[in-house]
């Protein structure tokens, strides 16, 4: 950070003045006192929702530049530097930073203090808080101690930053600026100023001075002209993998990507569309050429994908796998609700400033509701049941091409039927045989077929039979 950055830092802290999330010293800079003050700030930085908190030497509290002799980075506890050492008694480790400028002269010391993130920041197993302009024990103040582990709780990745203290233009190097004007439906402004100010309504920038920016999370997972720019987020484009088979054992193409979701995604999903094996249908004059899966469907499982990730997952991203007979889209993080609950439960998302983007600009419907329509979808081109699987920390959809029912096994045949059961709920009905036999392409002299599936799926514990006879609703109903 060079020091015209640090020299506005300090002149616009000296005119805000010690606070909660701001504390002046000027040599008093005892060890135990100092990591006391850490935990204090990085607590109190979360209560009140803000980016930093600050602890500065060399001003007075009369908020004077008088300097200060402390030297952090040569101070020694015993045979360890203080810097260290405190990183050591500060539980769970939190992001602190110490800068070094002089200012007429005078040495100043800044301690920049992230907020507590995962739950309060103890020192030496005791968690601070600042009142006003004193250091107390957290523990003696519950009421902020609850907000504290309510605001961790609903802070989202969204929220993080990306990149920081970026001038105008740099931001608008790094962001496809032209793309969010364009899905946001807004003309592009005359003054460029006013590109940072729109984008700024959206949480995607952030203002700290008249030309200092961050981007944040949320901005840079969406527009990103490279992501391979963004250090936490180089690794979160998402993956196409084309096999040869029904294997893993050959892959025929590779497609990794490096734009931010947004500006991304509909060449995504063209190209995946593109790669998707088709039939041909033949009508009295033409022969058509249908694809396999319907790209209502596709479209909103990536979208889910993308959007329902756990992105403190590192070192892995979404994927899309396509094989001769099914695809397979995968996400980092188990899903926060069963997967037998996907198609009716009400929307929960780890990300839902990214999912609130991403439905505004018509990418994709509440979850729930979208994947509804997919299923509907799927019915129509009459392919077996997705899969919603949970396993390893991931979680995985399993879209599988045309079988007929006598080549689909029994757990094919239970999915399906537990599915169609749940989707008559939604429209406000119930399942029957004769749906049943709708929805599978069974001939009605064939209805015992169907009745042995709706018994296999009673014994698997899927469905129920309701207070009606012959009518079925799901087993949690």
């Amino acid at each position: 950070m060079d020091n015209k950055y640090l020299k506005k830092l300090i002149n616009e802290l000296i005119e805000s003045g010690e606070s909660e999330t701001i504390e002046f010293k000027e040599n008093n800079f005892s060890k135990i006192e100092i990591g006391k003050r850490i935990s204090a700030l990085a607590n109190s930085v979360n209560l009140v929702d803000k980016k930093k908190a600050y602890l500065i030497f060399g001003i007075s509290d009369e908020k004077e530049i008088v300097g200060t002799e402390f030297k952090p980075k040569t101070e020694k506890i015993g045979s360890e530097f203080l810097e260290s050492w405190l990183n050591q008694m500060l539980t769970p480790k939190t992001d602190f930073y110490i800068y070094e400028l002089y200012i007429d002269n005078k040495n100043i010391i800044i301690f920049e203090i992230s907020p507590a993130i995962t739950q309060p920041i103890k020192f030496q197993n005791i968690a601070y808080i600042r009142i006003s302009s004193t250091t107390r024990k957290l523990s003696d103040f519950s009421e902020k101690e609850r907000k504290i582990w309510q605001n961790i709780d609903k802070k989202s990745f969204g929220q993080g930053i990306a990149k920081e203290n970026l001038t105008v233009s740099e931001v608008l190097d790094l962001l496809d600026y032209a793309k969010f004007f364009s899905l946001t439906k807004q003309e592009l402004p005359l003054e460029t100023k006013k590109f940072i100010d729109k984008m700024a309504e959206y949480n995607l920038v952030i203002k700290n001075f008249e030309d200092d920016f961050d981007i944040t999370n949320l901005g840079a997972i969406l527009f990103a002209k490279d992501l391979s720019k963004f250090s936490n987020l180089k690794r979160k484009a998402p993956r196409v993998v084309i096999y040869e088979g029904v294997s893993r054992n050959k892959v025929n193409k590779k497609q990794d990507g490096n734009l931010g979701y947004a500006v991304a995604f509909e060449n995504l999903i063209d190209f995946i569309n593109d790669k998707l094996p088709s039939n041909e249908e033949i009508t009295r004059t033409l022969r058509i050429e249908k694809k396999m899966y319907p790209e209502i469907a596709i479209r909103e499982f990536i979208a889910n994908a993308l959007i329902h990730q756990d992105f403190t997952i590192s070192g892995t991203s979404p994927i899309v796998e396509i094989f001769d007979d099914r695809v397979e889209i995968s996400n980092p993080g188990m899903p926060l609700i069963d997967t037998d609950r996907f198609i009716d439960h009400a929307p929960i998302s780890r990300n839902e400033d990214l999912a609130s983007f991403m439905r505004q600009i018509g990418f994709c419907e509440e979850l729930g509701s979208g994947i509804d329509r997919a299923l509907g979808e799927i019915t129509i081109y009459q392919l077996p049941a997705p899969k919603f699987e949970a396993e390893d920390n991931s979680t995985r959809v399993i879209l599988y091409s045309y079988k007929e029912l006598n080549d689909m096994t029994t757990d094919d045949k239970i999915r399906a039927c537990y599915q169609h059961a749940v989707l008559k709920r939604v429209e406000n009905s119930k399942m029957t045989n004769t749906t049943l036999r709708e929805r599978l392409g069974i001939e009605k002299q064939n209805y015992s077929i169907a009745s042995r599936i709706i018994a296999d799926t009673i014994r698997a514990g899927k469905i129920k039979e309701s207070e009606k006879s012959k009518e079925y609703v799901p087993w949690w109903v």
